[in-house]
């Protein structure tokens, strides 16, 4: 016999099921957020965060959230591209459109246009935290359920001297952090693996330590480089050749012990395979941005489970609670999150939510809301928005 108000429930729950949720209005809302201090890396020193927004509005009034960083040197998406790919081509094609076939809107998206892996995620990402919302169940549930509900996120370390870098580290040890990156390719490779074992010193051998090249490196510098960083027994190294040099990733995958994680070489499911295929990599950096939404990006995740790659999952510096949520929400589905998380909204001074994504005693927990799990403050939007 069913409990009293079972049966009202499952009539209301079907009702929802059979409705459909018109999408009203798609917004583009270029923004700049200043960030706590400067974050130096290799071609790169970004001292304010250019993301995108997406604010989908539903004929019903629900509103979902999406966000994007910009990232030339990883996408080439650059923000006004990235305005005017959402206005002039992927808005046109949504609006009026239901939400719940969020599959196929995804579908549409990926194939409207070349690359633009950051305007496609914000739409997707803005689809389905509206979707979510209209349900009243997170992002997770919509994917599954939650494998875990705290996840490890990994700090980075770019100061100018080992001897900040050091410090900086000892301080969030105490914070409880367990994982640390370094930003390397930028001095000498030799300099940065002699840093890299003394940080490792310092920090001792229970604490994860990774690098991170973001291309910088020649095929000798990176062979140096992890010939002399041996003793820092760094977790992998993150894309130290350029993003098409599958042959010479691979060769340097067989010369060292230290396992390769890609990061601006994997846009795709296809890259992901072809990587592996040469064996190129031990493990993969998955990034909405990169991947082209939530969906896409769940499914790159399958993938590199199948394969028996370690998976990454990172927000692009510096992304608000948005993309953060977002991040978390994805990584309590993984199958596996053995290189951990990177979100990094905490490297922002000021951020768009009510209730910003934190990370304590170095864990970060799922927001529990509908949707992504977070509500954006439109003042905070209005106040850093891009005239």
């Amino acid at each position: 016999m069913a409990k009293p108000g079972t049966a009202h429930v499952t009539t209301l729950r079907a009702d929802r099921t059979a409705e459909t949720l018109a999408i009203k209005h798609i917004e583009a809302i270029p923004v700049a957020l200043p960030l706590v201090k400067p974050v130096v890396m290799a071609g790169e020193r970004i001292e304010r965060s250019t993301n995108l927004l997406v604010r989908v509005e539903a004929a019903n009034g629900l509103v979902g959230w999406g966000e994007a960083a910009s990232a030339p040197t990883m996408t080439g998406d650059v923000l006004p591209g990235m305005v005017a790919a959402v206005n002039d081509h992927l808005a046109p094609l949504v609006e009026g459109k239901d939400a719940l076939q969020r599959a196929e809107i995804a579908q549409r998206i990926g194939h409207a246009l070349h690359g633009n892996g950051g305007p496609k995620c914000a739409v997707d990402m803005a689809l389905n935290d509206l979707v979510g919302r209209h349900f009243g169940v997170s992002l997770a549930d919509m994917f599954g359920g939650p494998l875990r509900e705290t996840l490890r996120p990994m700090y980075l370390l770019g100061n100018p001297s080992v001897a900040d870098d050091v410090a900086e580290a000892q301080k969030k040890i105490g914070d409880g952090f367990t994982f640390f990156k370094l930003k390397v390719g930028i001095k000498h490779p030799a300099e940065e693996a002699a840093a890299a074992v003394e940080i490792r010193r310092q920090i001792g051998r229970e604490i994860a330590l990774c690098a991170d090249a973001n291309m910088g490196m020649t095929f000798q510098n990176a062979r140096l480089f992890l010939e002399r960083a041996r003793e820092a027994e760094l977790l992998f190294l993150e894309q130290p050749l350029r993003e098409d040099d599958f042959e010479g990733m691979a060769a340097l995958a067989r010369l060292s012990s230290t396992p390769l994680n890609g990061d601006e070489a994997i846009g795709s499911v296809a890259a992901i395979l072809a990587l592996h295929r040469v064996g190129a990599i031990q493990g993969a950096n998955l990034k909405t941005i990169k991947m082209g939404g939530i969906g896409a990006t769940v499914h790159a995740m399958s993938v590199c489970a199948a394969l028996g790659l370690n998976i990454n999952l990172a927000c692009k510096v510096a992304e608000s609670s948005i993309g953060a949520a977002a991040i978390a929400q994805l990584g309590s589905v993984a199958p596996n999150l053995d290189w951990g998380v990177s979100i990094t909204n905490h490297y922002l001074a000021e951020d768009l939510t009510e209730a910003p994504v934190r990370i304590e005693n170095g864990v970060v927990r799922r927001p529990r809301g509908a949707g992504l799990g977070v509500q954006v403050r439109e003042s905070q939007v209005s106040r850093y928005r891009v005239k």
